[in-house]
This record gives C-alpha cells, structure tokens and sequence, in this order.
C-alpha cells in the first residue's frame, strides 16, 4: 500500500468519525425528511413534465389521424368526381399524415407507461414520505427521552459529590453537635442541681447534729448533786463513765452522717 493511500485511508477515517461524533439524531432525521420532501417536488415536476409531454403527443397524434381521415375523404371525392391525379395527390398526403400518426402512437404509448411508472413511483414516495414523518416523530420522542434519561442518570450520579449534598452532609454535622452540647448542658444542670439539694440536706443534717449537742450539752451541765447517791465532797468518778458514752455514741452519729 502507497503512502497516499495510507493517508487517504487515516483522513477518511477521521473525518468518518467526527460525522459521526457530530449527527444529532433529531437533525439527521429532520434533514432525511427535507431531502425526502425535494426528491418528491422534483419527481412531482417530472409527472408533471412527462404528463404535459403525453397531452401534447396525444393531441399530435390526434391530429395526424384526423388528417389522415380528411385526406382519405378528399381521395374519396376525387375519385366520385373522376379526378385520378387529384385522388392520388390525397392518398399520397393521407400515408404521409398515417405514418405520423403511427409513429405518435408509438411515442404515446411509450409516454403513457413512463407516466404510469412516474406515477407508482410518486405515490410509493409520498407514502414513504408519510411514514418517515410519523417514524421521525416517533425517533425524536425516543431520543429526547433518553437524552433525558441520561441527563437524570448523570445528575443521580453526581448527587454524592454535588455541593448541596455536601452542604446537608455539613449542616448534620452541625446539628448533631449542637444537639450533643445541649444535652451535656443538660446533664450539667441536673448534676449542679443535685449538688444543690445534697447541700440542702446536709445543712439539715448539720442542724440535726447541732441540736443534739445542744441537748447533750444541756444534759451535762446538771448539778451533780441533784443525782441521787452523789455527795459534793465525792470526786467525780461516776461522771467520766458517762462522758465516754456520749462520746463514742457521738463518734457513732459522726460515723453515720459521713457515710451519708
């Protein structure tokens, strides 16, 4: 292979492939049907041409048959009238005239089937015509239908990397969070509001311990001879058994409370 066939070759494939990049379907199909539709007025203008042509070749063969029959009369007349030269010039005038008409005959016959076959022929197009609009119709709606379909698909497939999406993505981020700070503010308050009540109780405690010294106290302070078998002179010795009691049940009430 030479080397211009070689890129004869590579150009044509190229220049293939962008026609083929390049064809719209919705326009191929108008264009088929504009091409379609001037292939019919043209074959329209030939019907009309070859029909025109056959009135014309009718006309003239009509024409040389009537004169064909005239001269045939005249050679007729001639002859009843004794004229033998004058017949023979009609006879020789009424061949002439059937020889034309034979020959316009031949013509017409062959003009009337070239019009019969135009005719099939624009027929068979105009039905062809009449198809190729309603295929087309039907082509264009099936195209954009999945011109569509490809277009819902692509931006199905881009809804994972699209900004809006990103956007809620970022804004539930958000909200969670919020969410989770409200809800440790939550815990907060109900922890700083039991600490409150813990303290409240404890003061009552405090009180509670307060008073019972108060009354132990009180109790203590009695005159020791007021106890029946206890002299002033006597030491206390009695009295020490007693504190200690207090004591350790003190201790034991201290004990309880710091184990609340």
């Amino acid at each position: 292979m030479g080397l211009f066939d070689r890129i004869s070759r590579v150009v044509r494939s190229n220049v293939n492939d962008m026609v083929s990049k390049a064809e719209d379907p919705e326009k191929i199909l108008e264009q088929a049907v504009i091409d379609m539709q001037e292939d019919l007025v043209q074959l329209r203008q030939a019907v009309a041409q070859a029909i025109a042509s056959q009135k014309r070749s009718q006309q003239q063969y009509n024409q040389a048959q009537t004169e064909s029959n005239n001269w045939q009369q005249r050679a007729q007349l001639a002859l009843t009238k004794g004229d033998e030269n004058l017949a023979r010039e009609a006879l020789t005038r009424k061949k002439t005239h059937t020889e034309t008409a034979t020959a316009l005959k031949t013509q017409l016959d062959t003009q009337t089937s070239q019009v019969d076959t135009l005719k099939r022929s624009l027929i068979a197009l105009e039905g062809k015509i009449s198809e190729a609009k309603t295929k087309k119709d039907m082509l264009k709606a099936r195209a954009s239908a999945a011109k569509a379909q490809e277009q819902l698909q692509g931006m199905v497939s881009n809804m994972g990397t699209n900004t809006a999406m990103a956007a809620f993505e970022r804004m539930e981020d958000k909200v969670l969070q919020l969410e989770a700070r409200s809800q440790a503010a939550s815990e907060l308050a109900g922890a700083d509001l039991e600490s409150q009540f813990r303290s409240l109780e404890s003061g009552d405690v405090d009180l509670e311990l307060e008073a019972m010294k108060q009354q132990m106290l009180a109790g203590s302070a009695q005159p020791q001879q007021s106890l029946p078998g206890t002299s002033t002179g006597q030491p206390q010795a009695t009295q020490a058994p007693k504190d200690a009691a207090i004591d350790s049940e003190l201790e034991d009430l201290k004990k309880q409370l710091d184990s609340l």
